[in-house]
C-alpha cells in the first residue's frame, strides 16, 4: 500500500509484513517526530546531527522525500527547516492514516 509521502509496501516488505512490528516501527518513528518537530522550529545547535537522524529513520520506513529533503538540510542550513517540517507532517500524517486504515 503506498501512502504517497511514505512506501509502506517497502516497510511491509522488510518487515516480512509482520504487522506487530510495522506498528511498533511506526509507533516510534511518531514519537521521535514530535521531538524533531519542535527542534525543527527552533534550529540551532546540532542541526546536521538532527536532519542526518531525520534522513535516516525517513529512510528506514520507506518515506524517500522526507530522507531526501533531510538531505538537503543536513548539508545546508537552518534555513531548510521549513521544507523538512512539512515533509515530516506529510509523512506524520500518512502513517496515521495507514494505521488507522489497516488497524
Amino acid at each position: 500500500m503506498s501512502g504517497g509521502s511514505v512506501d509502506f509496501e517497502y516497510l511491509e516488505t522488510y518487515t516480512g509484513g509482520d504487522r506487530q512490528v510495522i506498528t511498533e516501527v511506526l509507533a516510534l518513528f511518531l514519537g521521535q517526530a514530535d521531538g524533531w518537530t519542535i527542534r525543527l522550529g527552533d534550529p540551532g545547535e546540532g542541526w546536521r546531527d538532527l536532519n542526518h537522524t531525520i534522513k535516516g529513520a525517513a529512510r528506514g520506513i520507506g518515506a524517500v522525500e522526507l530522507g531526501e529533503a533531510a538531505h538537503r538540510a543536513e548539508a545546508g542550513d537552518p534555513s531548510r527547516a521549513p521544507e523538512v517540517l512539512a515533509a515530516l507532517a506529510d509523512v506524520q500524517a500518512a502513517i496515521r492514516e495507514y494505521v488507522k486504515i489497516t488497524s
